[in-house]
């Protein structure tokens, strides 16, 4: 597949990491103002934060051994957004959990399965004791996705990208 290692699979998409060769993808993700709004007060994110974004996913990968991981279609290799890990609170073992799908695939289950694969992946290969997750407040999408996952409601945290409180979430190994 197009030169990437595949960190692990599920039964209709592959995981790989983001490199630097990825600023399309990244654009097509992050620059969509329909997926930005869920993370950006703003509404958007400007072409110099998409590639600070692109920049810290691939640091993380180097310092952390995690990042939202670009997800592809197993069949037509066609990119689908990215699901991941990034440390929360790594001294505990606690990793934040998130996934960031292109508009052409909402609703198709992708985010479930990508994040699903993410736990097993965290639990399994990382020993991790549990993960956390956040939404966008207006977001009933992915709160349904997280409980649908097993993750339970723990409160409101301030995410300040967006400025708002947003609910968080908890699921334990």
């Amino acid at each position: 597949m197009m030169n990437r290692t595949i960190l692990f699979d599920t039964e209709r998409l592959e995981c790989a990491t983001w490199n630097e060769g990825d600023r399309a993808l990244a654009f097509a993700l992050w620059g969509d103002h329909e997926v930005a709004k869920w993370i950006s007060g703003k509404g958007f994110l400007s072409e110099d934060e998409v590639e600070a974004r692109l920049t810290q996913e691939i640091q993380r990968q180097k310092e952390a051994g995690v990042q939202y991981w670009p997800l592809f279609e197993k069949d037509s290799e066609v990119f689908v957004g990215c699901c991941g890990l990034r440390p929360y609170s790594p001294e505990e073992e606690i990793y934040e959990l998130g996934f960031h799908l292109t508009r052409d695939h909402w609703g198709k289950g992708y985010a479930q399965e990508a994040a699903r694969a993410v736990i097993d992946y965290a639990f399994d290969k990382m020993n991790v004791k549990a993960l956390i997750a956040g939404h966008h407040p207006d977001n009933e999408v992915s709160r349904h996705i997280l409980i649908k996952l097993g993750f339970e409601y723990t409160g409101e945290e301030r995410y300040e990208p967006t400025g708002k409180m947003h609910p968080s979430y908890m699921l334990r190994k």
